[in-house]
């Protein structure tokens, strides 16, 4: 059976290091980006089923990122994670048709049920 390909996009290296082992062990294919520019001009957007996107990054934020791609049309599942508690942006986020909204840290448990959740949505 095929593994259905986790994308991670963060500027953080510790992140991009860990979340992949993590996502492989839960079963998962996983490719980390360091930039949202990265990721969109990687061969990884069309098989990407869900997306765990960090909100502040510099450059293209998370949010920005997730507007890019509705724009061109790129409808993944996106789980948005974050340092900062900031209700605002979450709304935003879900408003904008967010799957998930994670604080960091958080949980292995609480990862793959927000992954369950968005690829049920996507």
């Amino acid at each position: 059976m095929q593994r259905l390909l986790v994308s991670v996009v963060d500027d953080d290296e510790s992140v991009r290091d860990s979340l992949p082992d993590l996502l492989k062990e839960l079963g998962f294919e996983a490719r980390a980006f360091a930039s949202g520019d990265e990721f969109l001009s990687s061969d990884c957007v069309n098989g990407t089923r869900c997306l765990i996107l960090d909100v502040a990054m510099p450059g293209m934020t998370g949010l920005d990122l997730q507007r890019e791609l509705g724009v061109r049309g790129q409808k993944i599942p996106i789980i948005f994670i974050t340092a900062l508690k900031n209700e605002a942006v979450r709304a935003k986020a879900f408003e904008q048709g967010a799957a998930g909204f994670l604080l960091k840290p958080f949980s292995d448990t609480a990862l793959l049920s927000a992954i369950e959740a968005a690829l049920r949505i996507g």
